[in-house]
């Protein structure tokens, strides 16, 4: 186990699933690795609440037919995959307040999603690493290279200094930029791609109404809405497939800047639940809300406002061969195929783990 407060071979910050899924080949192709994390878990982005014995993902809830990654390391894993209900019919809402229920369609339809939740993979690889290669509440302050080695600059319980021949940074880039130092400076072209690289899901804030069962299917809907006039704009089945409750999720539409008082975004949430899905859901047995936006090992200022859709990720070429190839940035916003999806965060992961292997 190497002393983290001295040195490792690799050092990998951040313990989401692109972090854990390189930290798990590295050490499985024998190489020494550490695995700081700056929160109190592991997961990042993918982050599961446990409530009345089911699971509810307040980050990513899906993946999709066609990511192979997903489904191999979910096979691995042995975690049941299920498909997202969809029977039924879409409520929409209008601008005006008038709510239709007559509309035969599932946005969602063939989406696939995890029982007990995401964070399957993440505490799977988890267990796989093993707790002597992984500290959380170890946050990254600075970072510099000297001499042959890379330094990094952590606060935890106390303040310590790890030593590393090369650093992987799981996080996003945008993040990387506006919060550590680095010493020497990065370049200019990589820093304002860094900035210029929108943080996926960092936007967002997403509530979940919980319920004894899934009253909605009885009523033929399927717990889709969409929404012109919020607080969420858009809803889904948050359901566990074996129905032990019902449940369901929506993504609030309302910026960033303007949804500072939760209590009474709640209320104005189950009173829209209340609205498109009948009087029983206006009284749930737990709400949750996870704004993202205000997570700061997640969003920075510049992800107040979310894309208005899916950016064009992409390999950041300005950080290829950082600090001679020592210093390598890696998440799933630099993804070619699937950026800004977990299979991105795997995508990129098997992509550097090949590089570092080959060296």
């Amino acid at each position: 186990m190497p002393d983290p407060t001295t040195h490792t071979e690799i050092l990998i910050v951040g313990a989401g699933l692109t972090g854990l899924s390189i930290a798990d080949a590295l050490i499985r192709a024998g190489r020494n690795v550490l695995v700081i994390e700056g929160r109190d878990r592991i997961g990042g982005r993918i982050m599961t609440a446990e409530i009345a014995d089911a699971a509810f993902d307040l980050g990513p809830a899906w993946f999709w037919p066609g990511q192979p990654r997903v489904a191999a390391l979910a096979q691995q894993l042995r975690l049941e995959v299920f498909e997202q209900f969809s029977e039924g019919r879409l409520v929409f809402e209008g601008a005006d307040r008038a709510v239709r229920r007559d509309l035969n369609m599932a946005p969602m339809a063939g989406s696939l999603r995890l029982a007990g939740g995401l964070s399957g993979l993440t505490t799977g690889l988890a267990t796989r690493i093993g707790d002597d290669n992984i500290r959380t509440g170890h946050r990254l302050t600075a970072i510099s290279s000297t001499n042959g080695k890379i330094a990094a600059e952590i606060d935890s319980s106390e303040q310590i200094t790890i030593t590393a021949d090369q650093v992987i940074l799981a996080a996003p880039p945008r993040l990387l930029e506006a919060n550590f130092d680095f010493t020497p400076h990065l370049p200019a072209a990589a820093r304002q791609e860094m900035r210029a690289t929108p943080t996926w899901m960092a936007g967002h804030d997403k509530i979940i109404a919980v319920y004894p069962r899934a009253f909605c299917r009885d009523a033929g809907l399927n717990g889709d809405a969409m929404s012109h006039r919020g607080p969420m704009a858009e809803i889904h089945d948050a359901s566990p497939n074996d129905g032990s409750c019902g449940a369901l999720f929506g993504f609030v539409g309302v910026p960033a800047v303007q949804r500072r008082n939760k209590d009474q975004l709640l209320t104005a949430a189950k009173a829209q639940l209340a609205s498109l899905f009948g009087p029983e859901a206006l009284i749930p047995t737990d709400i949750i809300l996870q704004d993202w936006a205000i997570e700061d090992l997640t969003a920075t200022k510049d992800d107040e406002v979310p894309p208005t859709s899916h950016p064009a990720y992409r390999p950041i070429d300005s950080l290829a061969n950082l600090w001679r190839g020592r210093l390598h940035i890696v998440s799933s916003e630099t993804a070619a195929t699937y950026g800004g999806f977990i299979e991105g965060a795997l995508e990129a992961a098997e992509v550097k783990v090949a590089e570092l292997l080959s060296q």
